[in-house]
């Protein structure tokens, strides 16, 4: 039987490299999207939503199951306890190196080693909630970009959106150096609201 304690965060991140390959595939993307399209079509194509609209909601969906998610399976106590405990190793050890203390050095050489393994644990625990988290967003990704008006669509309600600076663009479009319109409406949605709910949920950032 495998230690999921032990290989958990090993599975996670193998899991997680198969979930983003997936996104190469068209088949996969496609026949996923179009799955989600039966229940979130409904607001687009029923209910008239505009597509940007529905990006606002998703991203705030998305902010809440992930902070959700690391709240219930990382350890935020034990974080900022090994960040601070760091913090004050690295101020001691600049101390030791200013003076030339070489006895002091070399002894607390030998506790960063402890110390980096600590903070090498707590990076590998996180693969978990990342792969969770992929799990429920690349379908929404997926059915984000079958549904994304096509480049060169006339801009309207359902294709647009009014960007600060560059006016009104297409979903489609290039708003900024390669990232289209879409995806940073999307970041700034989710920065936004993410940041509100981890505020209400006392946890910190990753």
């Amino acid at each position: 039987m495998v230690d999921l304690k032990k290989h958990g965060p090993t599975i996670a991140l193998v899991f997680t490299m198969l979930v983003m390959l997936s996104y190469s595939v068209e088949w996969i993307r496609v026949t996923v999207g179009s799955v989600m399209n039966v229940p979130l079509g409904y607001f687009i194509d029923v209910l008239g939503v505009p597509f940007f609209v529905m990006i606002l909601i998703l991203s705030g969906i998305t902010g809440l199951y992930s902070s959700l998610v690391q709240k219930y399976t990382i350890d935020y106590e034990k974080m900022q306890e090994t960040q601070a405990k760091m913090r004050e190793f690295q101020k001691e050890f600049r101390e030791a190196q200013l003076s030339g203390d070489e006895k002091r050095i070399k002894k607390l050489q030998g506790k960063q080693e402890r110390m980096m393994q600590d903070q090498l644990d707590l990076s590998r625990q996180q693969f978990t909630p990342m792969a969770i988290i992929l799990v429920l967003s690349v379908p929404i990704f997926f059915w984000l970009l079958l549904r994304l008006p096509a480049i060169g669509t006339p801009v309207d309600i359902s294709s647009g959106i009014v960007m600060p600076f560059l006016g009104v663009v297409g979903l489609s479009d290039i708003a900024f150096w390669i990232v289209p319109a879409w995806i940073l409406w999307y970041m700034l949605c989710s920065l936004t609201i993410s940041q509100v709910i981890r505020k209400s949920l006392n946890i910190g950032g990753i």
